[in-house]
C-alpha cells in the first residue's frame, strides 16, 4: 500500500513522462517539417542569386512546402494515428500567407531585398508564437534566425544578401530542426 503523499508523487511522476513524451513527438514532427522548409528556402534563395528573371518560379517552393508539411503529417499520421494536420491547419497556412502577401504587395510594396528580410521575419513570428505552446526551441530559432536576418538586412551589402539569406534561412531552419531532434 501507498499513502495519498506517495500516489501523488507517482502522479506527478507520470504527469511529467507524459509531457515530456508529448514534447519529444512534437519536436519529432516539427523537425521533419522544419529541415523541409529548410531545404526549399536555401535552394530558392541560392536559385534567386543564380537567375534572378526566375525568380518568382522559384519561389513556388511555398507551395512545395506547404504540400511536403502535410504529407509529412500524413505519413506521421498513418504511424502514430495521431492527426496533426487537418482542414483547420490549412486554412490557417493559407490565411497566414494571405496576410503576408496583402502586408507585402498592397501595403508594402517592397523591393526584393526587403521581400526577403519581411517574409523571413514574418515566419519567424509564427515559429515564436507556436513556441509558446509547443517548447522554447520554436523561440529560440525564431530569435536567431530573426536577428540574423536584420544583421543581413542592415550590414550585407550587394548581391551577398541572398546567399547570406540562404545560409541564415535555409541552413538555420535545417540546423534548428536537427536541433529540435537532440532536444
Amino acid at each position: 500500500m501507498i499513502d495519498s503523499k506517495e500516489a501523488s508523487a507517482a502522479l506527478a511522476d507520470i504527469d511529467d513522462i507524459v509531457q515530456r513524451v508529448r514534447q519529444s513527438r512534437i519536436y519529432d514532427l516539427a523537425s521533419r517539417i522544419i529541415i523541409l522548409w529548410g531545404v526549399l528556402m536555401f535552394v530558392a534563395n541560392i536559385a534567386t542569386w543564380l537567375a534572378p528573371r526566375g525568380a518568382y518560379y522559384f519561389w513556388l517552393a511555398d507551395v512545395l512546402g506547404i504540400a511536403g508539411s502535410f504529407a509529412i503529417s500524413a505519413v506521421n499520421q498513418a504511424s502514430t494515428g495521431v492527426r496533426s494536420f487537418d482542414l483547420r491547419m490549412l486554412l490557417a497556412f493559407l490565411m497566414f500567407i494571405a496576410f503576408g502577401f496583402f502586408c507585402a504587395h498592397v501595403l508594402g510594396h517592397f523591393t526584393p531585398r526587403e521581400q526577403g528580410t519581411f517574409w523571413t521575419i514574418y515566419v519567424m513570428l509564427f515559429y515564436a508564437v507556436a513556441g509558446l505552446w509547443f517548447g522554447t526551441a520554436f523561440v529560440v530559432i525564431a530569435l536567431a534566425i530573426t536577428a540574423l536576418t536584420l544583421t543581413g538586412y542592415f550590414f550585407v551589402t550587394g548581391d551577398a544578401f541572398l546567399p547570406w539569406m540562404a545560409v541564415v534561412n535555409g541552413i538555420g531552419l535545417v540546423v534548428g530542426g536537427l536541433w529540435m531532434r537532440r532536444s
